[in-house]
């Protein structure tokens, strides 16, 4: 008869034995947490920062409504311009974060305003340089008195610091949170740039207005 074969088998030792079974143990640990382990959470984004508002002078947001203007109309010449308080900026140091210039076109008829706004608040118009509407032009109406612009020398910060030394001071320290206005027109009767310094939320209701000279920044007037 054939001689059977018998297989031989290694029994492994205790030793052996022990780092096997542990072996196993850790293999089914690690199978078991990561079946049990919770997605992972998204990381949160910041939410964008509001930007701070942008506060200039008169002149120089007249200068960018000028250019915008004569786009309009080649002859655009101003006759009126003036900051509006909004709830980031209360005119303080002759600066505002809204300003409003109106044109006059003498050879088309028309008037046009334009507004420059470096503000997100709710009651001030959008970022940057906005028209508004046309309409009729009269060359005799007073309060559309054109003017050169060269005659515009004296900033409002300039306007606003001699309107302080003229009663705008005491006024404001007893209520610093009165908002101040600034209004350029030109005036008929004296035939002068006139910057209006307006201490109070309109001219009607105004505590105190200052009037300066526009292109040699002397103090004129105190109409109230």
């Amino acid at each position: 008869m054939a001689a059977l074969t018998v297989a031989k088998f290694h029994v492994p030792t205790d030793g052996a034995m022990n780092k096997l079974l542990m072996a196993m143990l850790a293999l089914a640990l690690l199978t078991v947490g990561g079946c049990s382990s919770q997605p992972a959470t998204p990381a949160q984004t910041e939410k964008p920062q509001p930007k701070a508002a942008d506060l200039e002078t008169g002149r120089y947001a007249f200068q960018k409504l000028y250019i915008a203007a004569r786009g309009w109309a080649r002859d655009a010449q101003p006759f009126r311009l003036e900051s509006q308080p909004t709830a980031d900026s209360k005119g303080k140091d002759g600066k505002s974060a809204v300003w409003r210039a109106s044109f006059a076109s003498p050879a088309g008829r028309g008037v046009k305003p334009y507004v420059w706004s470096g503000t997100d608040a709710q009651d001030a118009p959008s970022r940057g340089i906005s028209p508004g509407n046309e309409d009729n032009y009269s060359p005799t109406n007073a309060s559309t008195q054109v003017f050169d612009i060269g005659f515009l020398k004296i900033d409002s910060d300039k306007a606003f610091e001699a309107a302080q030394q003229h009663g705008g001071d005491k006024l404001i320290e007893k209520a610093p949170d009165t908002p101040i206005l600034y209004v350029l027109d030109w005036s008929r009767a004296t035939n002068m740039l006139i910057w209006h310094v307006i201490y109070g939320n309109s001219r009607d209701d105004a505590k105190l207005v200052v009037d300066v000279n526009g292109t040699t920044g002397e103090f004129i007037r105190t109409e109230k």
